[in-house]
């Protein structure tokens, strides 16, 4: 039946996701069957048992002790069936191994922000070792959101001032789509992610050097792929126009007036700092909303933006 399931139901990246379609299947093979039977049960009635002549009498049958013991018992025993086969995975489903490994998540308008237990973060993606157990700690910093991944089977609202928490673990490498299922505001539709399983030796390399397919694009264009992914296009316009921060428009080489009225030249340090410290040089005209990107850009990333803005002539 795995045509039939595979009809219905994203490919299992986890052991609980062929768990929980198990389940899935039984309950929709069972409603089948009772289909089948209750409409096959009516044709043979009306068959067999229709008016023949205006004499025909309905006889008067009050009960059927034997009858009603049958729809009343047989349905009590299906229901207790999937009530504790779906009570053991869902314990399995909440309850992470000791050894797992955990990592932070935090959803807010409208990006996942994930740090792993060294303190390095990402936005919007999750790397993670194939095999073994991950344990998800979860926050929002503003809205209730909900975190769900459709090939493991799994989801759990993400709510702002209390914790939550999920737990998977894939044995299959590739990469895996997670969707917000709570509406959020605007950006609800656009506040995706993916997972990443990979062996445990790329696992260590991606945390030592970032994903490989970004090590060998020039600077420039990793800029411009930054730019948009990491929401710097939120704030700060190519074109010249004013937004909740100052334009990158020709910006480079150019002297800006702090709020604390010392002149600065936008050099490759300035933008570094800028980026690491946002609040220590705050434009004139503009309030210190951006965030730091500490620990959510590797060095080269940084050097990537920085070129990026010397292309904005």
């Amino acid at each position: 039946m795995s045509w039939f399931r595979d009809f219905f139901l994203p490919m299992q990246g986890t052991a609980h996701a062929a768990a929980v379609d198990n389940l899935f299947m039984f309950i929709v093979l069972l409603n089948i069957g009772f289909f089948l039977l209750i409409a096959g049960l009516i044709v043979v009635f009306v068959a067999r048992y229709r008016r023949k002549s205006a004499n025909d009498r309905t006889p008067n049958i009050t009960h059927h002790l034997g009858l009603e013991l049958t729809w009343s018992i047989i349905p009590l025993l299906l229901c207790l069936v999937v009530f504790f086969w779906g009570f053991k995975d869902y314990m399995t489903a909440t309850v992470a191994p000791g050894d797992a490994l955990e990592i932070n998540l935090t959803g807010e308008k409208w990006i996942w922000t994930f740090e792993y237990p060294d303190g390095m973060r990402s936005l919007g993606e999750l790397y993670v070792p194939a095999g073994k157990p991950v344990k998800l700690i979860m926050q929002s910093k503003d809205v209730l959101h909900s975190f769900f991944i459709p090939n493991f089977r799994i989801k759990m609202d993400v709510l702002p001032n209390r914790y939550t928490e999920q737990w998977f673990q894939s044995n299959i490498p590739g990469e895996y789509q997670v969707q917000c299922t709570e509406y959020c505001g605007k950006g609800h539709s656009g506040m995706n992610a993916k997972i990443v399983v990979m062996s445990q030796t790329q696992y260590e390399d991606y945390l030592q050097n970032g994903p490989p397919n970004l090590r060998t694009m020039p600077l420039a264009e990793l800029g411009a792929l930054l730019y948009e992914s990491r929401g710097c296009s939120t704030c700060h316009s190519l074109n010249g126009v004013k937004g909740q921060g100052p334009t990158w428009k020709g910006s480079y080489g150019n002297m800006r007036k702090m709020t604390d009225g010392r002149d600065m030249m936008m050099d490759e340090n300035y933008i570094r700092t800028s980026i690491l410290q946002p609040q220590a040089m705050v434009v004139s005209g503009f309030e210190g909303i951006m965030p730091t990107y500490q620990g959510l850009l590797r060095d080269r990333e940084i050097l990537a933006l920085i070129e990026f803005i010397k292309k904005q002539k």
